[in-house]
């Protein structure tokens, strides 16, 4: 394939690969059902691993709130003033900041190592958060966790997309998140059950929840090491590849077939700053701040709005996961959905329109049992706009490197998504929250109304593309169009 400098929407873009040469492999007319048995293999490979990681991940960050009911908001003081609200929202400032050099790393040492490294070292951190007893230790140890996390998300996001096509990958971003959701919405459960330990070593109960979900992850990042696998253009540098050369060719094959994007490009701060100046990736990283909203406020609020209701602290954990199995089920019903319509934007309308619905109950219902079915309604929206999300900017964009840059954005604005959550659920709201459920409903409205808008936007472009007017390609391809 040729290099060649062309315009990148409005501005000059680095050396950009131009349309495919149909491989050797794709040429030759390869057997489906030994195609299907490649990718079955990718996903028992890649999924669960990440799915495991980022779950330990979910249990470690919605312990916080686990443990504030267990005990930490007593014996920490984190009921002065915003103080717990000040440890929520820490974490989220290294997460954004990080987010980008951690994709750069990731490229250069490998998923295994990078990923692997980075959980071993929040894990260790969460453990040492078990045995102190200032606030303001766990203000810094929650700085610490947001810069050591920051990379995981969107690696994860990246790495997964650079090994499917873009019909394939909601099924499989669904998997790996609503995997992790699942296991890190029985974290209250477990956390009831830890809360049993109190006074076992001198220590109270909340210090253990923190401490053995913390073991666990220490114990999965080990594991990383072992079994996670690498970019589909690295897999054969490591000693014992998990496919054979022949296998690696059909997975690149079918991803230039799609896209045209199998080898990795040059990423440099060049390069980046060409990304970011495309007005698109800054849509989706406002799309996806505005689909974390209502799951980081759920994650952290939800057991603390309860207790509110007049539950006891262990009915309290106990029913703050019972909403995440019907969301899960109808997130991943929606991705198939989504994946066999080849359409994005719909799905994410209807997820925020049960966002909307189910904050709407839970903040002016009257009855406790009413505001809970709020609660249902509310995370199942939740749950499948994150997938939903970053699959609409996955399946219109093109390049590695642009991968890697949207990516690390928009997984960074659900950072500042997280931030927002953390400040409008004030302690002064409690235990309603009516503020910030308001506040989450207009996150929605947003996201509706920059739907329309880009909706409107890419049917124009795939109309030019059709008629053969366009000024330039979509993306740099003559061959791609944008998924509505």
């Amino acid at each position: 394939m040729s290099n060649e400098k062309v315009e990148y929407d409005g501005v000059d873009s680095p050396e950009v690969v131009t349309p495919p040469h149909a491989s050797s492999v794709a040429e030759s007319g390869i057997d489906p059902i030994y195609e299907r048995k490649i990718i079955r293999k990718v996903d028992i490979r890649l999924i669960p691993m990440l799915a495991a990681i980022y779950s330990v991940a979910m249990v470690d960050r919605t312990n916080m709130s686990n443990a504030a009911i267990a005990g930490m908001m007593k014996d920490l003081k984190l009921y002065i003033g915003d103080r717990y609200s000040i440890a929520l929202l820490v974490f989220f400032i290294p997460y954004f900041l990080f987010e980008l050099p951690s994709n750069i790393v990731l490229r250069r040492v490998g998923s295994a190592v990078w990923l692997g490294s980075i959980a071993l070292a929040w894990g260790s951190v969460t453990i040492g958060m078990g045995f102190i007893e200032d606030w303001r230790i766990l203000v810094f140890s929650r700085v610490l966790l947001g810069f050591f996390e920051a990379g995981f998300f969107p690696g994860c996001i990246y790495l997964i997309s650079s090994w499917y096509t873009r019909y394939e990958v909601q099924k499989r971003l669904a998997g790996f998140y609503l995997l992790s959701t699942f296991i890190g919405g029985l974290s209250p459960i477990l956390a009831y059950g830890l809360m049993q330990m109190n006074g076992v070593q001198g220590l109270s109960g909340w210090r253990w929840i923190l401490i053995i979900a913390s073991v666990t992850t220490v114990a999965v990042a080990l594991l990383a090491y072992l079994v996670l696998i690498d970019f589909p253009d690295k897999l054969l540098q490591r000693r014992r590849p998990f496919l054979t050369d022949f296998d690696v060719e059909i997975i690149k094959s079918r991803i230039d077939r799609d896209r045209d994007d199998s080898q990795a490009d040059p990423l440099t701060w060049g390069v980046i700053g060409v990304h970011l100046m495309d007005w698109k990736l800054w849509a989706y990283a406002l799309l996806f701040m505005n689909a974390a909203v209502p799951g980081y406020a759920l994650a952290y609020f939800l057991p603390i709005i309860l207790k509110g209701m007049g539950y006891s602290k262990g009915m309290s954990q106990i029913l703050s996961s019972l909403p995440y199995i019907p969301a899960i089920v109808v997130a991943f019903l929606l991705a198939w959905c989504a994946d066999r319509t080849r359409l994005r934007a719909p799905f994410i309308v209807f997820g925020c329109l049960l966002v909307i619905a189910g904050m709407s109950v839970t903040a002016y219902a009257t009855s406790n049992s009413a505001r809970y079915f709020g609660v249902f309604l509310g995370l199942a929206g939740a749950q499948n706009n994150i997938p939903a999300v970053l699959a609409y900017q996955s399946n219109n964009i093109r390049m590695n490197s642009k991968r890697s840059v949207g990516s690390a954005l928009q997984v960074g604005f659900g950072a500042i998504g997280g931030v927002f959550a953390s400040t409008v659920y004030r302690q002064e709201d409690s235990p309603k929250y009516r503020n910030g459920l308001w506040a989450t409903i207009g996150c929605q409205l947003l996201t509706l109304l920059l739907l329309a808008c880009m909706t409107v936007y890419f049917k124009k472009k795939n109309r030019q593309h059709k008629e053969d007017t366009l000024d330039k390609p979509i993306e740099n391809h003559p061959a791609f169009t944008y998924t509505i």
